[in-house]
């Protein structure tokens, strides 16, 4: 997959009221410009991310005009729920790698934070009340943290844990948020700070739960020949993969705990004759702490069961062997879906990530995931000499 990563723009990040997601994916887009370098004129190809935003929040096609784009080679939606992101860049990278288009924005942007209003507001509506999705809503089974709960329980049940491996996640992270002037939440997490903290939906505290801001992120995607000639270094994409576990009718198949990472790894793996040691960084979607456990172990980190010891030994942190959602993640730094893992990604093997910095980051995983781990897409990132 020949393309690289050459602009990265952000707006917004805050819980704050802001513009409504069209002008702040506008912004993120002029921002990746100016970071690349290059004239937002250049851009001839627009992939906009569907937000969970209603009404006339919802991003459109329609940002080209918002962006002064003329005779656009592509302008697409990617939706895929929370892993609409890296389907976003997928596609570019695809449509650049083709010669279907030269450089293409890519644009998340959402503001499901409402001054004055709970949270519930934004991402608790009801998707449907029929069928047998509708099952749930029925026996009062409400929102994401509700749903992420079921696998953190069945997590902790199979393996014999408690949930102090919970604990683990959330405070490693805030560590990681603590060195990012971006981040959400910064104050150090104390082990009883964690279990201080009330229950969102059991074993998920207050903590193990994402940080929603209002903003938006853009990054541009172009040829690694172009973006050599870029501003800033190129991050290059070696290899996008996607896992959809589908119907969980098969024998050994656990719907609590199974999702696509599994099937994605074989590929990038494949792909790039590349190893789980081999990556020196994770940039993992963790909208609830139990994903990246989940993660660590569908992609070959460590065995079932034992992906706590990456957090409980203090590899997963700042100075650790497998540095983790460096920037904060989801759970301390700003939850805009799949967009939050790829920014900091390209911000590490850019070598410009500040006081959180992974010495000699060369290779990051970065992963999305959809649903309640009903899609999933990997991908990894490499420095300018781990082009392929």
């Amino acid at each position: 997959m020949k393309s690289s990563i050459v602009g990265l723009g952000l707006a917004g990040l805050t819980r704050e009221a802001t513009p409504p997601p069209a002008e702040l994916a506008r912004q993120a887009v002029v921002a990746a410009a100016h970071d690349a370098g290059l004239p937002v004129s250049t851009i001839d190809g627009l992939v906009v991310c569907r937000t969970s935003a209603a009404g006339d929040s919802v991003l459109g096609l329609d940002l080209q005009r918002a962006l002064g784009l003329r005779d656009l080679a592509l302008n697409r939606i990617a939706l895929c729920e929370g892993a609409s992101a890296l389907a976003a860049i997928q596609l570019a990278a695809l449509a650049v790698s083709a010669g279907a288009a030269k450089t293409v924005a890519c644009v998340f942007a959402d503001t499901p934070v409402i001054p004055g209003k709970r949270m519930s507001a934004s991402f608790g509506r009801l998707k449907t009340g029929t069928g047998v999705e509708g099952l749930r809503y029925s026996a009062g089974l409400f929102g994401g943290a509700a749903m992420y709960a079921l696998s953190a329980m069945r997590y902790l049940a199979v393996h014999g844990l408690g949930e102090e491996v919970l604990a683990y996640v959330a405070i490693t992270t805030r560590r990681w948020a603590a060195l990012n002037p971006r981040a959400s939440y910064r104050k150090p997490l104390s082990y009883d700070d964690y279990f201080a903290a009330r229950y969102i939906a059991e074993p998920l505290r207050l903590f193990d739960c994402a940080a929603p801001v209002n903003g938006a992120i853009a990054v541009l995607v172009t040829s690694p020949e172009r973006a050599a000639d870029g501003a800033r270094p190129p991050v290059h994409i070696l290899a996008c993969a996607e896992g959809h576990p589908g119907t969980p009718d098969r024998r050994g198949f656990d719907r609590q705990l199974d999702h696509g990472g599994a099937t994605a790894a074989r590929a990038l793996f494949g792909t790039t004759g590349l190893a789980p040691g081999d990556i020196d960084l994770c940039e993992f979607y963790d909208a609830f702490s139990i994903s990246p456990l989940l993660a660590l172990e569908a992609y070959g980190f460590c065995p079932a069961g034992e992906a706590r010891q990456a957090y409980a030994d203090g590899n997963a942190g700042p100075g650790g062997r497998l540095p983790i959602n460096t920037g904060g993640g989801h759970l301390s730094g700003y939850y805009l879906q799949g967009m939050t893992p790829v920014a900091e990604a390209v911000a590490q093997l850019r070598g410009t990530a500040g006081d959180r910095q992974v010495p000699r980051a060369r290779t990051a995983l970065v992963t999305n995931d959809g649903g309640r781990f009903d899609y999933h897409l990997g991908m990894l990132l490499g420095s300018g000499e781990h082009v392929t």
